[in-house]
């Protein structure tokens, strides 16, 4: 899953320059232990909220790479019917926002739904270091803690917001802000070319969110290896030489490494193939999977 993450971003950047993308678009790469380490441990009935750099949730959850293509081109069998894009896709409990630190006080009503409606289920909600910035997710948190929410919060905490270092924008740690709320702060490392060592640390403290312990905050250590956006990074080049060394991607290698990282290169291409032929997207979601209907206020 996470070779089919690494070359869906880089294809994806290779559209872009080819002026195949319109809009923006804002890669994960570097960061897909992340998705791939947590989704596992998500029942299908949790909602998740995803943020401007969600491909790498959405592909993590559904597998899905052809309808998210379809999606970010606006074309047949898009997601979200073409209209959504890059940053702003549904399907069916999955929904994800460009807006920073918009969908934390989303997701803590929605958590409190679930503890009203459907226990045993939880909101999960990805925001980066830079989110912390927001107010909204401080009214949030101070909420899910006094209501003891199942809302669990993955930072994934790349050391960069935008074109800010995190230390040049944030006093303090991520760890103390939690604990002001007296929410409870995990620290995963999700740098390594693994995932069974973060989820394995995630298995226990997400059960414990479910069963009413209250508000979780994640902080996942990872690294931007890519853009912010498109192909603007203005940091400086030994320090993108470094990254790129520590990078997961560039630390495997060997046969069985070799053969599937072939097998999600060809098939990240052939979707690519299939997907740019299709007629433009009708603005009706590919799976519908639930139907809108009018609400009565």
């Amino acid at each position: 899953m996470m070779l089919l993450i690494r070359h869906f971003e880089l294809a994806l950047l290779d559209l872009f320059a080819r002026g195949e993308v319109h809009g923006t678009t804002h890669t994960c790469l570097g960061q897909e232990a992340v998705p791939v380490a947590l989704s596992p441990l998500l029942d299908p009935d949790d909602f998740v909220f995803s943020n401007h750099r969600g491909h790498g949730h959405y592909l993590a959850r559904f597998d899905d790479p052809a309808g998210l293509l379809a999606e970010i081109l606006g074309r047949d069998g898009a997601v979200s019917g073409g209209v959504g894009g890059s940053q702003h896709l549904r399907r069916g409990r999955h929904l994800s926002t460009g807006v920073q630190g918009e969908s934390l006080p989303v997701a803590a009503g929605t958590a409190l739904h679930l503890a009203r409606s459907e226990p045993g289920r939880l909101a999960c909600v990805y925001v980066g270091d830079g989110t912390w910035g927001e107010g909204a997710v401080y009214e949030a948190l101070n909420m899910a803690a006094l209501w003891r929410l199942p809302l669990l919060v993955a930072v994934e905490h790349n050391g960069i917001a935008q074109s800010t270092p995190t230390g040049a924008a944030m006093a303090g740690t991520i760890a103390g802000r939690a604990a002001a709320f007296g929410v409870e702060h995990l620290h995963v490392d999700a740098t390594g070319p693994g995932v069974s060592v973060p989820r394995d640390a995630l298995t226990g403290p997400v059960e414990r969110v479910r069963r009413g312990a209250g508000p979780l905050v994640v902080e996942f250590a990872t690294r931007r290896a890519g853009p912010h956006s498109k192909g603007d990074d203005p940091r400086p080049a030994d320090e993108l030489d470094r990254l790129r060394a520590e990078d997961w991607y560039a630390r495997l290698d060997g046969p069985e490494f070799d053969r599937l990282d072939a097998e999600q290169r060809a098939r990240v291409a052939a979707v690519v193939r299939d997907v740019t032929a299709r007629p433009p997207a009708t603005g009706r979601a590919a799976a519908e999977v639930e139907q809108w209907q009018p609400v009565s206020v």
